[in-house]
């Protein structure tokens, strides 16, 4: 999905540092930014406190104003921009995820599993999926309605309820949608070389 208008302007008004830009774009992606959160300690079976949840959200927000917001100025444009951000919170929550297990390993861990799945995470197991340009490769490959579908919720956050509206098909048939492009995504994935580039930089957009 390109850079919509409204995205190009909200990111062009924080660039320049224009009154009330930023807290334009907390009101626009803060929620994209909670569900990314909650979707990548879902899937790590990691527990987070409401204080836990506060703290990388307020790290996404930190890390995307640093240096004078130097990961927005590396958005290239070539996707959504709600696409992108996906991305960059998802890295960094990974990352942060890492540093809390790496600074309790004086202590048993309760599921030592986690620190090693979580640390992976620089170096990802599927691949395929190293960078921005390869997800959105995968996502092309689905069937209209199934790309639309994952892309609503897994990108853009939005709920089952939200998708149903917006898409005019039914609640319960938006589970097995999600389930048969998951399927598709990851033997899609498999059946893609690895990545010659690996390093540690942003994704580019």
């Amino acid at each position: 999905m390109a850079l919509t208008n409204l995205d190009r302007d909200l990111l062009k008004r924080c660039l320049a540092h224009q009154p009330g830009a930023w807290n334009d774009f907390i009101d626009r992606f803060l929620g994209l930014v909670y569900h990314v959160i909650h979707h990548t300690a879902h899937l790590r079976s990691t527990p987070l406190r409401p204080e836990d949840v506060e703290d990388l959200a307020a790290e996404v927000l930190l890390q995307i104003v640093a240096h004078d917001y130097a990961v927005l100025r590396q958005f290239r444009g070539n996707s959504s921009l709600a696409t992108y951000l996906t991305v960059i919170s998802r890295r960094i929550c990974v990352h942060e995820l890492a540093r809390r297990y790496a600074s309790r390993e004086a202590q048993p861990p309760a599921q030592p599993s986690n620190l090693e799945e979580v640390e992976d995470e620089d170096l990802p197991r599927t691949p395929g999926l190293e960078s921005l340009e390869e997800v959105e490769k995968l996502l092309s490959k689905l069937p209209s309605r199934e790309r639309e579908v994952v892309r609503l919720h897994y990108i853009e956050g939005r709920s089952y309820e939200e998708i149903s509206t917006e898409m005019s098909i039914p609640v319960n048939s938006i589970g097995p949608i999600l389930s048969r492009a998951r399927k598709k995504l990851r033997k899609s994935a498999n059946n893609t070389p690895a990545s010659p580039n690996r390093g540690g930089t942003e994704p580019k957009a």
